[in-house]
């Protein structure tokens, strides 16, 4: 089964900082009508504090049961409150960072209540935004330490952890997969691992199908993943493959080479357009890279890679995606 999901956010109405609406608002049972609508999806993650919190978790297991979908992952809010604003896991209060661990866990406890097998954590205050601001040795060790509580917490559930090179913040600290995959390392939790989202691994300069399997070399540590697309100077949000055509079925080739088994979900902010029709438009082309990939002979695919002959390339590519040469 293809394991296809999306933000519930996602099929929403978004503002930006230029308007405070983009279209009127859904309620959270109207946007899960929307996501059952889409053909092939069949899981749901949530923002803590927007979609669900403990209390409101009985209902939204109702609801899941209702629309027949799974619950995939909760996003805590670590960013969208003002006491925020100076970091959750990096602040220099002692006292927010213990909050930012309470937060977690009570999202934790809410995802056991629904069945959700996964916490992505995304830090977007973990960051600084000038010279001579920040200890950059302390507060990551403050970050590991953090995560490292959380994971201690629920042993049984993946922790993940989304990176993004800028925004809220100036620099973020988990900014890229390397640094990211360093953090991990340190701090040495089985079920601690990596959130890819692909927009920001773009913004990030990466070829996000190195970054699937650097994951997977060292540890198997990708969760993950959050689908969209950019022009790679921001996180636009966009329909999936729209921007990156090529380099989207590089990745989901090296998706199943290595062997990914975890969810994939969308994660879009369709300001003009009607947020279900555009997340339909990503999950129809995750289908067709999907399709495409199964329909590669693999054993033709390797020897290409194996002889590293960029013309050949080129000219499988044109193949595989016009069916001529």
């Amino acid at each position: 089964m293809r394991k296809i999901s999306v933000i519930l956010g996602n099929v929403g109405a978004c503002s930006d900082r230029y308007c405070p609406a983009y279209a009127d608002p859904f309620t959270v049972e109207q946007m899960f009508e929307r996501v059952a609508s889409i053909d092939t999806v069949r899981g749901v993650e949530f923002v803590g504090n927007w979609h669900i919190t403990k209390e409101s978790a009985p209902q939204i297991r109702e609801l899941l049961e209702k629309y027949k979908l799974q619950a995939v992952s909760i996003i805590p809010d670590h960013f969208g409150e003002m006491k925020w604003k100076f970091g959750a896991f990096t602040n220099k209060d002692a006292g927010i960072r213990r909050e930012a661990i309470a937060v977690t866990k009570d999202m934790i406890d809410a995802a056991r209540l629904i069945g959700c097998p996964t916490i992505s954590l995304w830090p977007g205050q973990d960051g600084y935004d000038y010279y001579f601001q920040a200890d950059y040795m302390q507060e990551r060790t403050w970050f590991e330490e953090g995560v490292a509580a959380c994971c201690g917490y629920a042993p049984d559930m993946k922790i993940s952890i989304e990176y993004k090179p800028k925004e809220p913040r100036n620099r973020s600290y988990p900014s890229n997969v390397y640094s990211t995959l360093l953090m991990v390392k340190e701090i040495g939790c089985d079920n601690c691992g990596v959130t890819i989202d692909y927009g920001h691994a773009t913004v990030a300069y990466e070829n996000v199908a190195e970054s699937v399997a650097v994951l997977k070399k060292y540890g198997d540590k990708l969760f993950h993943l959050h689908m969209n697309d950019n022009y790679c100077m921001w996180d636009d949000d966009m329909i999936a493959g729209t921007i990156h055509t090529i380099p989207y079925l590089e990745l989901f080739y090296w998706l199943k080479k290595t062997g990914y088994s975890n969810w994939i979900s969308t994660d879009q902010y369709p300001y003009r357009e009607d947020g279900r029709d555009a997340v339909n438009e990503t999950v129809a082309w995750m289908n067709a890279f999907m399709d495409a990939v199964d329909a590669m002979d693999s054993e033709e695919v390797e020897a290409i890679i194996h002889k590293g002959n960029a013309c050949e390339a080129s000219a499988f590519l044109r193949k595989a995606i016009f069916g001529k040469k």
